[in-house]
């Protein structure tokens, strides 16, 4: 018989109680649904009934069979997928999909739309030249990204397979307030940072892809939804594990996923639809947003990145006077108990990532700090 694992035998390891846990604004791997963590916490050991870690059970076994099959249940729900979309937790995360997506779809005879508004957007044009012809149907680079395009600044090709767009472009802080129009071409999205914040008109989308890692749950889980049709367009003597359908047949499990990710994202989507699916998620993100943006509006203090109607909800980005008072208001912050609100090292600045799960109370001591702040040094 196996000798349990006592307090002593864990004293060189350091626990930090849930009361003392700060306001997580980092942009991934991100904050997750205190109640989640807590059940994952209560069933860590064993899972009920089966007396083993969900990260010890056979990914083969009827009981992970039941955890995949409610997670898969949970983002159709939500998302309001009809029965011609699969849902898909591969690895990799969204930058394999880079790759991956012009693998299978991108044939000699055609081309891919690419609208490029961050940092992602082009590290995704970027592998999938490598795979053919691409089209930049529009780009912000020039202009510092701080905006999606308007309909009249699509420059789409005819002969495009898909058009491929970053929804919510974390590092400059833009984010798509509706899809973009492109015809009857196959949208195809990297949802990392605002999958599940708010509904969508998912006819629209051919595929969608996140990492889970923001939004859904631990690092180590891409989801991927992808649409009977474009699974028509795969090409052949791919690699196996480069091919959507091998996932789809095998119903995501050709080789070992990463139970543990599953089992979080599975109690993830229960707790999104335990605070009103997608459309009550949608306005607690909204007044959240709201609440920054009205500080950085206030006075000039504080300067938004994004051109305001394109401005994020999930990751507000803005900037000081100097790089010396960014400086000053992270290290003030971190020690008021908020953080990560460094910019990325690429732009600078400030970076507030309040993701579905970051709570409200977070987000006013962010800006009652931010008018404190402004007070004592403008």
């Amino acid at each position: 018989m196996s000798t349990p694992v006592t307090t002593s035998d864990a004293s060189n390891l350091n626990f930090t109680k849930a009361s003392e846990r700060i306001y997580n604004f980092s942009a991934g791997p991100a904050v997750i649904p205190l109640p989640v963590l807590e059940r994952a916490q209560a069933e860590m050991l064993a899972l009920p009934g089966v007396g083993m870690s969900v990260m010890e059970i056979s990914h083969r076994s009827k009981k992970f069979e039941e955890i995949i099959g409610s997670a898969t249940s949970g983002v159709s729900r939500l998302l309001g997928l009809t029965d011609d979309y699969h849902v898909l937790f591969l690895q990799g995360g969204a930058s394999l999909q880079f790759s991956q997506i012009p693998m299978n779809f991108l044939t000699e005879d055609k081309t891919a739309d690419y609208i490029v508004t961050g940092s992602w957007g082009k590290k995704a044009v970027k592998e999938a030249k490598r795979e053919g012809t691409i089209n930049i149907a529009f780009t912000a680079q020039e202009e510092g990204f701080k905006r999606v395009p308007k309909a009249e600044d699509l420059k789409l090709d005819a002969n495009s397979v898909y058009c491929h767009f970053t929804t919510n472009e974390t590092i400059e802080g833009v984010q798509f307030q509706t899809e973009p129009d492109a015809g009857d071409v196959p949208l195809v999205a990297d949802m990392s940072s605002d999958i599940m914040s708010r509904p969508i008109d998912v006819k629209k989308y051919g595929m969608i892809y996140a990492g889970a890692q923001k939004n859904l749950g631990p690092s180590g889980v891409t989801l991927v939804i992808v649409r009977d049709d474009m699974l028509k367009l795969v090409k052949d003597n791919l690699h196996t594990m480069l091919d959507y359908r091998t996932h789809v047949e095998n119903k995501s499990l050709y080789n070992t996923p990463n139970t543990w990710g599953i089992y979080i994202l599975d109690l993830v989507c229960q707790w999104v639809e335990g605070k009103g699916g997608l459309n009550g998620i949608q306005q607690q993100n909204e007044a959240k947003a709201k609440m920054i943006y009205d500080v950085i509006d206030a006075n000039d203090f504080y300067r938004g990145h994004a051109d305001v109607d394109s401005r994020s909800r999930m990751t507000p980005t803005f900037r000081l006077g100097s790089e010396d008072l960014e400086k000053q208001f992270v290290k003030e912050a971190d020690a008021e108990g908020m953080n990560g609100l460094k910019g990325h090292r690429s732009v600078g600045g400030i970076r507030a990532s309040i993701y579905n799960a970051f709570p409200v109370e977070g987000v006013k001591a962010l800006t009652d700090f931010m008018q404190h702040f402004a007070q004592r040094n403008g």
